[in-house]
């Protein structure tokens, strides 16, 4: 078939990688969010993906909005057979949903119907999932509702950040998407409608979601962090400036500790939950540089009794 390809972030570039090197199938073009300010001097970068394809001398339709007449005029000229899209960040509309005969099928990172929306991942950790995984599915003007193609399934590691799961997920689905290529072509694949059961949203996470709360248990706290890694990042506060959690663990062991008072030890800093402590192994304080909590904690002179979150 003839592919255009949609996607922006790292995360789908394995996708196109695979789509690339199967050889089976043309990829005439890829669709990515416009060039983004990034870094300390805000010039504007290139997505990932753009990158990626312009390395493999493949066009790059950069469209501000994808209802735009230019690019809907583009895309109508490759008339692509199908439209496969990872993680592409904007909401198709309807003109250009219609122009491949074979639809755009979309690679997200959860078993639909669970999870539908913008962070499926994040979302997964934070709820404690034990089984996640991918789905292929035929895009239609819902919310990640049109039917599915294929899955696979990925264990939630008791360490896993949303970046590690991510990461595993991007490289098993890349695979996932290739297959779903094929089986469309030689008609071997056809999508099944989602379950109306089951159905979970995951919306954006926002820095106030990222926000912990010391009054929550051990274990909730450990998700929101792992959930928050690397984006938005998991935040408190400490003496009225935020305080990033960049890592941390439960510690079923201590249960002396008020929800957010901190114990420091030269090796060691523990905060009260409301449950056992946890164990933060590493911080990043307001505009440095990610460190060792133990550290921090030996910078700021922790007094008796101090609290997180205040």
């Amino acid at each position: 078939m003839k592919l255009v390809f949609a996607g922006t972030p790292e995360v789908a570039v394995p996708a196109l990688d695979a789509l690339i090197a199967s050889g089976r199938h043309e990829v005439a073009a890829v669709v990515t969010r416009p060039d983004a300010p990034a870094g300390r001097g805000r010039r504007l970068v290139a997505s990932p993906v753009a990158e990626r394809a312009e390395e493999a001398g493949i066009e790059v339709l950069k469209p501000v909005r994808p209802r735009d007449e230019d690019f809907l005029a583009r895309l109508r000229e490759i008339a692509p057979d199908c439209c496969p899209v990872v993680a592409y960040g904007a909401l198709l509309p309807k003109a250009a949903l219609d122009i491949p005969a074979r639809g755009w099928v979309n690679l997200h990172f959860s078993l639909l119907p669970a999870w539908r929306g913008a962070a499926p991942v994040q979302h997964s950790v934070m709820a404690g999932d034990e089984v996640t995984g991918a789905s292929t599915f035929l895009i239609e003007e819902g919310l990640d509702s049109g039917p599915v193609y294929g899955v696979l399934t990925e264990e939630v590691r008791p360490t896993d950040t949303s970046g590690d799961l991510l990461t595993r997920l991007a490289f098993a689905g890349s695979g996932l998407l290739a297959a779903t290529m094929d089986g469309i072509e030689d008609g071997t694949l056809h999508a099944v409608p989602q379950p109306a059961d089951g159905v979970t949203l995951a919306p954006k996470i926002t820095v106030e979601d990222a926000q912990v709360q010391w009054s929550a248990p051990a274990l909730r706290v450990d998700r929101i962090v792992r959930g928050c890694t690397p984006a938005p990042g998991a935040w408190t506060l400490f003496r009225g400036e935020r305080l990033k959690l960049v890592q941390a663990t439960p510690v079923i062991d201590r249960h002396d500790l008020a929800p957010g008072e901190i114990s420091a030890t030269k090796k060691n800093v523990y905060v009260g939950t409301g449950s056992h402590a946890v164990e933060l192994l590493w911080v990043q304080p307001q505009g440095k540089k990610p460190m060792q909590a133990a550290d921090w904690a030996r910078g700021v002179r922790i007094a008796p009794g101090e609290l997180l979150g205040l």
